[in-house]
């Protein structure tokens, strides 16, 4: 069975929940002889495939100046390369393998519709990982065509992956697409425990929140429900790990809350650093509004982090029991369920316990297995 896989996310993502799907599924792949899969693409800086050069032999790459297995590096320190051409190459490397044929399912990496016109009679499976574009519209960028693209490769996919049951249920809402054509397969962590410090120097008790932080993530909404218990707590801070630096805005927020020294922005180095931030908070808080799967919350069960989410969208599907749940349009409900945890021990080693047996119901062995399955059953129709 020949899969092929395109360049687009790993064209325009560094590092992030997407390619690090791709990339784990391909990983699983590349240990299963029945499966002889190709991933479309030139040139990447993408953190994922760095850490795994053995995939290199997986790339369909035509450039001879990247033929080593140094390409990783030798990008990341500088190749001058106009990036508008790699994504060009990038699209012509995809379209390509297309028009060759070769393969016996095609599988996007996101929603471009660029290849449609070139798969003949091939089908192409579509992971789908969320309705933000549809349901928060109002607050992207006005020149934001995602949501067009999307509806135009889900209505024409011959099937469909959600990545939870809750985006399952959204496509079939807002696309009316049979829900027969729909497959939910979960996602997974490949974050372990890791005992090794950070090299960044961390307070002594803080609130963990990780990644971006605007828009629906709901971050300046959650730091003004908690800013009275924060000033309350002198020993207590937040610490926000990746996402960048703290815009104008949330710096005047801050300010305004009286809260700008306790509210800290740590860079993610790597898995250490990341796996180190989640072993030490005294919980990590997702007080996102929506979100298609939520990896986060796995995250943090692996590492022993108490977890307390929106009780909203994806997350009660992923996190079950093992998480202490809040309305996060309630200020009174984040600060309250915030307060329990810092102050119950109990509470909080029974949630590190219950994210330890969550944990078990998910892994990438799984994801890949089901995705293989969906690629079997395609071709045996």
């Amino acid at each position: 069975m020949k899969i092929l896989y395109d360049h687009q996310i790993f064209t325009w993502q560094d590092y992030g929940g997407i390619s690090r799907y791709f990339y784990e599924i391909m990983n699983q792949f590349s240990r299963d002889r029945e499966i002889d899969f190709r991933l479309a693409l030139r040139y990447s800086q993408n953190e994922h495939l760095h850490q795994q050069p053995q995939l290199n032999r997986f790339w369909t790459r035509r450039n001879n100046f990247f033929s080593d297995s140094h390409f990783f590096t030798r990008v990341q320190r500088g190749i001058h390369i106009n990036a508008l051409n790699h994504v060009f190459n990038n699209q012509q490397e995809s379209i390509q393998r297309l028009k060759e044929q070769d393969f016996d399912v095609f599988h996007p990496t996101y929603y471009n519709p660029y290849f449609l016109k070139y798969l003949q009679t091939k089908p192409y499976v579509l992971t789908v990982y969320d309705m933000i574009h549809e349901l928060f519209a109002d607050m992207l960028k006005g020149d934001d065509t995602t949501a067009i693209q999307k509806k135009k490769v889900i209505e024409c996919a011959v099937k469909i992956i959600a990545i939870s049951e809750n985006t399952k249920t959204d496509i079939i809402h807002f696309y009316d697409i049979d829900p027969k054509k729909i497959e939910v397969i979960p996602l997974a962590t490949s974050l372990q425990m890791n005992t090794t410090d950070s090299v960044l120097t961390l307070p002594q008790k803080y609130i963990l929140f990780v990644g971006n932080r605007g828009a629906y993530k709901n971050f300046a909404f959650f730091i003004n429900s908690i800013s009275a218990f924060l000033c309350e707590e002198k020993d207590l801070y937040v610490i926000c790990a990746g996402g960048g630096v703290f815009s104008v805005d949330e710096m005047h927020l801050l300010n305004d809350l009286k809260v700008k020294t306790k509210v800290l922005c740590y860079p993610i180095l790597n898995d250490t650093t990341l796996s180190c931030l989640y072993r030490k908070a005294v919980l990590f808080v997702f007080p996102s509004l929506y979100e298609g799967f939520g990896i986060p919350v796995l995250e943090a069960f692996s590492c022993g982090c108490p977890v307390a989410a929106s009780n909203c969208s994806s997350l009660p599907e992923v996190g079950d029991d093992a998480v202490s749940y809040f309305n996060p349009n309630n200020s009174d409900s984040i600060q309250q369920v915030v307060e329990d945890i810092v102050h119950n021990d109990s509470l909080r080693d029974s949630l590190r316990k219950r994210g330890y047996q969550r944990l078990k119901l998910f892994s990438w062995e799984k994801t890949a297995l089901a995705t293989k399955n969906v690629y079997d059953n395609l071709l045996s129709q």
